[in-house]
């Protein structure tokens, strides 16, 4: 059992009530008619430079186009997305504060039981964004030169293969624990402090796969420094088109993706919501923005609100039980 330990019931509300008093005060809306009528503040509870950072960047950069009216990042990192995440949920609900945030929206909501905020209760689903898959990729001094052979040898030998992540408890920790719960085998978790490290000890063979980004492993499975197995959607990637699904290289079932969406606190005004998803949807469309999202490995995702809240619930209870599954505590 791996055991987490926390200050996010602590930290939360010390630092929620850090927000910019700019922010705090003279919120009054605008009418919806007349929205956007000053600039709108968009969280990212992540650091800057990382995939929701960057989503979060070219999408904001297409609205202050579009509106004439500036969309201001405000980074707000710390215990896994939750800050950033539960300042956002007590921010005025009308459309000038919204929340660009990624699958650790309901990855924090499963690890942190004691969270004061709902994901589903306290927020208003504007559309999903982005999707990008990851790769199973293992050191090119592992034998397996297919994903059945990596399972095979892993049954052979339980526990004897090690995987990285980005920490206990993090999206990449999650998504290898949910290729083994798939795959119904054992590896040893060896936590890193970032994606980037765990990267670097695979590529060293400290640790011999991992289910890994593909912004971080497309470079390296190209030029041969590790050997791409499968990716984890469940289409090919135009990127790495040679590489199977998991269902296709024979773990059906397994499919992971990190997804990237837009949010409100819950309340704000549904023709403001309906303003969003419509703008929102024309950008995603927009071949500037695909293509900027596809350098990166991302695929545009326009939703409706219904359909992004109804899959936020079906992650929330995907990801609840693998926690539970997995065996990670937070205390």
């Amino acid at each position: 059992m791996f055991r987490l330990i926390s200050v996010a019931s602590l930290a939360v509300g010390l630092i929620a009530a850090s927000a910019p008093a700019a922010w705090a005060q003279g919120k009054a809306a605008n009418s919806p008619g007349d929205y956007p009528g000053k600039p709108v503040r968009m969280i990212v509870p992540l650091a800057p430079g990382g995939g929701s950072d960057i989503v979060a960047r070219i999408v904001s950069q297409a609205l202050t186009q579009q509106w004439g009216q500036s969309v201001v990042i405000d980074n707000r990192p710390g215990a896994g997305s939750t800050i950033g995440t539960a300042i956002a949920a007590r921010a005025t609900a009308d459309g000038y504060t919204l929340l660009a945030t990624s699958s650790s929206f309901v990855i924090g909501a499963a690890l942190y039981p004691n969270l004061w905020y709902d994901v589903v209760k306290d927020f208003d689903e504007i559309s999903m964004l982005a999707s990008q898959p990851s790769i199973i990729a293992v050191n090119p001094g592992v034998r397996a030169k297919s994903l059945k052979e990596l399972v095979a040898m892993m049954r052979a030998e339980p526990g004897k293969l090690g995987f990285g992540s980005a920490g206990q408890g993090t999206a990449s920790h999650l998504a290898n624990e949910l290729f083994l719960m798939t795959a119904g085998v054992k590896g040893t978790h060896v936590p890193y402090k970032s994606a980037g490290l765990a990267a670097t000890a695979l590529l060293g063979g400290e640790i011999q796969f991992m289910v890994t980004n593909m912004a971080t492993a497309v470079p390296l499975v190209r030029s041969g420094k590790l050997r791409g197995l499968a990716v984890t959607s469940a289409r090919r990637a135009p990127s790495v088109a040679d590489l199977p699904t998991a269902a296709e290289a024979g773990i059906p079932g397994y499919e992971y993706t990190t997804w990237y969406g837009l949010l409100a606190p819950a309340g704000t005004p549904k023709r403001i919501i309906s303003r969003l998803n419509g703008d929102v949807t024309k950008l995603l469309n927009a071949p500037p923005v695909k293509e900027r999202f596809g350098a990166q490995g991302l695929d545009a995702q326009p939703t409706t609100p219904g359909e992004f809240a109804a899959y936020v619930k079906s992650e929330l209870a995907k990801w609840s039980g693998v926690v539970s599954t997995a065996g990670l505590k937070v205390q």
